[in-house]
């Protein structure tokens, strides 16, 4: 029994922060039923590569999972009809476009309450439901721009850092959206009443100014790049090996920061007062040091001493990582092959039983490890439309109806 077995969410979302959470609904047991149209692009959907031998690329098979998928063509008013049907049984909807595009399409909070008024509906935008900025489109990079992020990351001589993840994106957007739903979930079972959530990745990332934040507000300095404890402005920072890979150093409190000395053949240092008066010369020193070794030679020293100092890896190593490994971070998961079509009927478990065939890919797996019940991975993501005329047809309409909405 997955913990949020029963909640059934309505899915709009396209690219990443919506997608994401709703998967981690889905992981956790929700019926999420994804709705797209048929013409529109998604940036996400389309990344590759495509999985070989199947309908559907990598990050569409792990967006998707556990999810079932439509087409409904918003600007229909049968569409329109058929979401309201929708919301009847999916009271939890999800969507992600910019302020008052599904009230100018008929299905937005105020519209879709009167049908189900304990409907819960979380919009995610990037800068909210108000204010002068509502309405302005944005990506991650915009998002930890103006919410004070990029400022202090990065190096002095060569400015902000790009990162090859989406913190405002998942972090921000996607986390908050789940735990608003589930707040709003518990709401409504002791009261009975649904609500509006507005969720904004730029909001979701202000605090993670965190201790610079506090601090500045606290009427601290402004931060500034390599100028804290935090962003290379100490001994917290990464070095390079001889071998042009890197170590993380996280040796902040002073019974790691000894162990670090030790590693690293400076006992003396290991005291911490040297920190107090010349942290520039021992940062520049453990630089050299680190050089003198390669990555997995510095590895194999740390991983005799209890330092919080540990290796740079690439995705292949991660995925090979026995800690994570035993963690059960990466699930085998089906994925549809080409040419298999829709089931004519769902298992309980939304697997399907019928024509389908698949075959099984490595994913990221869902970071929730709880004991009662865990996550759970029935399948990876469907091609888009993928169960249109089953869900619809469970809904009344015929095979001409369907394609006029669609």
């Amino acid at each position: 029994m997955g913990a949020l077995d029963g909640c059934k969410v309505l899915d709009f979302t396209t690219l990443l922060p919506g997608p994401y959470a709703t998967m981690t609904l889905a992981d956790l047991g929700a019926e999420v039923l994804k709705v797209s149209g048929r013409d529109k692009y998604d940036l996400v959907v389309n990344w590759p590569p495509v999985i070989e031998g199947a309908q559907v690329t990598g990050a569409q098979a792990w967006l998707g999972r556990n999810k079932k998928t439509i087409f409904l063509n918003l600007k229909k008013p049968a569409a329109v009809e058929a979401v309201k049907k929708l919301v009847m049984e999916y009271d939890i909807v999800v969507e992600q476009f910019r302020p008052g595009v599904m009230d100018k399409l008929g299905v937005g909070y105020e519209e879709l309450r009167k049908v189900n008024p304990r409907l819960i509906y979380c919009a995610i935008t990037g800068y909210g439901q108000n204010g002068p900025f509502a309405m302005k489109a944005g990506h991650d990079i915009n998002y930890i721009s103006r919410a004070g992020i990029a400022w202090a990351a990065g190096r002095k001589a060569g400015g902000p850092g790009l990162y090859n993840f989406q913190i405002a994106d998942v972090a921000g957007g996607s986390m908050n959206a789940v735990s608003s739903i589930l707040a709003a979930i518990i709401y409504r079972e002791r009261t009975g009443q649904g609500q509006f959530i507005d969720v904004s990745m730029q909001d979701s990332v202000i605090p993670f100014n965190s201790m610079d934040g506090a601090s500045y507000f606290a009427g601290g300095p402004m931060p500034m790049r390599e100028s804290g404890m935090l962003n290379g402005g100490g001994i917290y920072d990464f070095y390079e090996t001889s071998d042009g890979k890197y170590m993380s150093v996280g040796s902040l409190e002073p019974k790691f920061f000894a162990a670090l000395c030790v590693g690293l053949g400076h006992p003396e240092w290991k005291d911490g007062k040297i920190l107090k008066t010349d942290a520039a010369m021992v940062k520049e020193t453990f630089r050299r040091v680190f050089k003198t070794k390669t990555r997995d030679e510095w590895t194999a020293v740390f991983s005799e001493l209890d330092a919080c100092v540990e290796p740079v890896m690439d995705l292949e190593e991660v995925s090979k990582d026995e800690h994570l490994v035993q963690r059960g971070m990466w699930p085998s998961v089906e994925v549809p092959v080409s040419g298999s079509s829709a089931p004519s009927s769902y298992d309980s478990d939304g697997s399907g039983s019928g024509t389908s065939e698949h075959v099984c890919i490595t994913q990221m797996g869902c970071p929730m490890h709880l004991s009662a019940c865990p996550p759970r991975y029935d399948h990876a993501g469907y091609p888009e439309g993928y169960h249109t005329e089953q869900i619809l047809e469970s809904l009344g309409y015929s095979a001409q109806e369907i394609a006029e909405m669609t």
